[in-house]
């Protein structure tokens, strides 16, 4: 189980991008767009550089929806794998059976 603060500031981090992606996206365009004024890109950039930090979406991390692990996480699932083994063997996902020979 991950520390408990570790996953509210993912929490917390993951709303922040959803809240700023509007405003983010608009700033970005008009900062790479070469038909707008040099003085126009620069002050978008300024901008974007006011903007948090943890409103950027390459700062967020996938974590485990049950324990919060972040790391050997299934995109699909988005479950860890040690969550992953533990709900097939109980037969919680569906099509996935455990392996015996």
């Amino acid at each position: 189980m991950a520390k408990k603060s570790m996953v509210e500031r993912e929490k917390k981090r993951q709303r922040l991008v959803q809240k700023y992606a509007a405003k983010r996206a608009a700033l970005k365009d008009v900062a790479n767009d070469q038909n707008v004024s040099m003085e126009d890109r620069f002050k978008a950039n300024l901008k974007l550089a006011q903007l948090p930090r943890n409103s950027s979406t390459v700062r967020l991390h996938n974590r485990c929806e049950l324990t919060g692990r972040p790391k050997a996480y299934y995109r699909k699932l988005k479950l860890s794998r040690i969550m992953l083994r533990e709900l097939s063997s109980f037969g919680q996902v569906p099509g996935m059976v455990k392996s015996s020979w």
